[in-house]
C-alpha cells in the first residue's frame, strides 16, 4: 500500500472502529472469585510449553484494572471494544455457574456502555474449563453441549445489553493447533481428535446460535482466522495441489459448514481417514448451517504454498515454547511456505497488506451468502521501546495498521461489505506460547509495574478513526500521551 498520508474516503458512515482482547490473556486472576483452570492455565504449567515459562496467572491484570482499561479505550475514542467471557472463570470446571464470574463481565458491560462503547463479546476464545478436558475436550460430542449451555448463561446475564454475540474466535486455532500440532493448549498431538474438535467446534457453534436466537439476540456471529493461499508455481501441478489442500484447512472446513451447512467435497475425502464422516450424525450439518448475522474476519499474513521442500519459509504456527511440535496440517504435513523476501514482524510473520484487500474480494465474489463482515482482528508484533520521554514510537507497528486500514478500504471501494476494523490489540499481553515476549499492543504495558503508555501507533489509529469518523482527509497529527499507572 502507499507510504502517503493515508486517506479515509473509502469507509461509510456507521463504519466501526474498535480493539480487541482475550480472556485468558489480558484478565490474570487466575484461580480468583470462584476461577478454575482453564486449558491454558494447565498447559501454562508444563515445562517447555510456553517461552520462559510464563504463565497467564497475572497477565496485564486487567481483572482488577478494567475501569483504568476502560478509561483507556474512551481516550482514543474507540466505537467498539471485542473482548472474550471465560468459561472457566463462568462455569469452573465446566460444572455450575459462578455468580461472581458474571458480576466481572456485568460490570465491564456496564463500564464500557458509560463510556460510550459497544460491547462486542465472543463466547470462545479458547480457555476451555480444564475439568471439561479431563472428560474429553472437543474431541468429546458432549463439550459441545456443554458450550451451548455456557453461552444461555453469559446471555442471561448480558443479554439485556449486549448486541453483538461471537461464538467462536479462530477455530482452526483451538482445533487444529490444539489437538493436532499441539502448540496450543490443551497441547494434543493427535490427528483424529484434531478433526473431531473442528467438527465439534462447528456443532457447538450452531447450538448455541440457535439457542442465542431463541433468546432474542440481535447479532451473532463467528470468527475466522482466514489467509489467501497462493501457489509458488500456478503452472505446477504439486504446488496448485498444496495449495488446495492449504486452503481446505485454513479456510473452506470452517467457512462452508457455517455459510452452506456442508463441508466441501474434496475435505471430506481429504479428512476421511480421520474419521470426519463418522462424525456426523442426521441434523448437525443443518445446525451448524444457522444463519449468521456476521463473519468477523481475523487476518495478519497471507501465505504462499509449496508441495515440494522448502525451508525459506514457515507456517507461522511454530510458537515459543520448546516441545517439539506436530504438524497442525492434517493429510497435508509435506506443504511448505516459501518465502517471498517480504519484511517480517517479530512472529516472522510476512507484511503484505494488499492480501487482505484480496482476501475480502475474494470472500466477496465466491461466497453470495456471505453475511456483512467485520475485521475483528488485524495487527503487528513488534519490539518496542519506552523512550526517554515515557513514550512508545513504534513507527513499524503504526505502519502495519495504516496500510492494512487502508487495503480494507479498497476492499470495501471493489464491493467487499466490510462495516468494522478491530485492531489487535488492545494491550500488550500473554501471546499463548510466545509468554510475554511478544507485543501487540496499541498500548504498551510494563509487565513488572502493569503502566500502561499508549503507544504511537494507539494514536495514529486513534486519529484515523476520528478523522474516518467525521469525513476529514487526510488525517490530522494528535499529541503524545503520557503513561497510566
Amino acid at each position: 500500500m502507499t507510504k502517503n498520508t493515508p486517506t479515509t474516503d473509502n469507509f461509510p458512515p456507521g463504519f466501526i472502529w474498535g480493539s480487541a482482547t482475550a480472556a485468558a490473556q489480558v484478565e490474570g486472576a487466575a484461580w480468583e472469585d470462584g476461577k478454575e483452570d482453564s486449558v491454558w492455565d494447565a498447559f501454562a504449567r508444563i515445562p517447555g510449553n510456553v517461552l520462559n515459562g510464563d504463565t497467564p496467572a497475572t497477565a496485564v491484570d486487567h481483572y482488577h484494572r478494567m475501569p483504568q482499561d476502560v478509561a483507556l479505550m474512551k481516550q482514543l475514542g474507540l466505537d467498539s471494544y471485542r473482548f472474550s467471557t471465560s468459561w472457566a472463570r463462568i462455569r469452573p470446571g465446566g460444572r455450575d455457574v459462578n455468580p461472581k464470574g458474571l458480576d466481572f463481565y456485568s460490570r465491564l458491560v456496564d463500564e464500557l456502555l458509560e463510556a460510550g462503547i459497544l460491547p462486542w463479546l465472543t463466547l470462545y476464545h479458547w480457555d476451555l474449563p480444564q475439568g471439561l478436558e479431563d472428560a474429553g475436550g472437543w474431541a468429546n460430542r458432549d463439550t459441545a453441549y456443554r458450550f451451548a449451555e455456557y453461552a444461555q448463561d453469559v446471555y442471561a446475564a448480558l443479554g439485556d445489553r449486549v448486541r453483538h454475540w461471537t461464538t467462536f474466535n479462530e477455530p482452526f486455532c483451538s482445533s487444529l493447533l490444539g489437538y493436532g500440532s499441539g502448540v496450543h493448549a490443551p497441547g494434543r498431538q493427535d490427528p483424529r481428535a484434531a478433526v473431531a474438535a473442528v467438527h465439534h467446534q462447528h456443532l457447538a457453534h450452531g447450538m448455541a446460535v440457535t439457542e442465542l436466537r431463541e433468546l432474542g439476540a440481535e447479532q451473532i456471529g463467528i470468527t475466522l482466522n482466514l489467509s489467501n493461499s497462493i501457489p509458488r508455481d500456478p503452472a505446477d501441478p504439486v504446488d496448485r495441489e498444496a495449495a488446495r489442500l492449504f486452503d481446505s484447512l485454513q479456510n473452506r472446513i470452517f467457512l462452508e459448514p457455517i455459510l452452506r451447512g456442508a463441508y466441501p467435497e474434496d475435505s471430506l475425502k481429504d479428512l476421511e481417514p480421520f474419521g470426519l464422516h463418522d462424525l456426523i450424525r442426521p441434523g448437525d450439518m443443518e445446525t451448524i448451517g444457522a444463519p449468521i448475522d456476521f463473519l468477523g474476519v481475523n487476518h495478519y499474513h497471507d501465505d504462499l504454498i509449496s508441495g515440494h521442500p522448502d525451508t525459506s519459509g514457515a507456517d507461522g504456527h511454530g510458537g515459543g515454547g520448546a516441545r517439539p511440535k506436530a504438524s497442525p496440517w492434517v493429510g497435508a504435513e509435506h506443504i511448505t511456505f516459501p518465502s517471498r523476501g517480504l519484511p517480517r514482524t517479530a512472529m516472522n510473520w510476512e507484511v503484505n497488506p494488499d492480501g487482505l484487500r484480496k482476501l475480502l474480494v475474494r470472500l466477496s465474489q465466491e461466497y453470495p451468502e456471505l453475511p456483512p463482515l467485520y475485521i475483528t482482528e488485524n495487527g503487528a508484533a513488534y519490539d518496542d521501546v519506552v523512550s526517554g520521554e515515557g513514550t512508545v514510537p513504534d513507527a513499524d507497528r503504526t505502519r502495519f495498521i495504516l496500510d492494512h486500514v487502508q487495503a480494507v478500504g479498497a476492499a470495501i471501494e471493489q464491493g467487499a461489505d466490510v462495516r468494522g476494523y478491530f485492531v489487535w490489540s488492545l494491550l500488550d499481553n500473554f501471546e499463548w506460547s510466545w509468554g510475554y515476549e511478544k507485543r501487540f499492543g496499541i498500548i504498551h504495558v510494563d509487565y513488572q509495574t502493569q503502566v500502561r503508555t499508549i503507544k504511537d501507533s494507539g494514536l495514529a489509529y486513534s486519529r484515523f478513526a476520528a478523522a474516518a469518523r467525521n469525513g476529514n482527509s487526510p488525517v490530522p497529527e494528535v499529541p503524545a500521551a503520557a503513561p497510566v499507572g
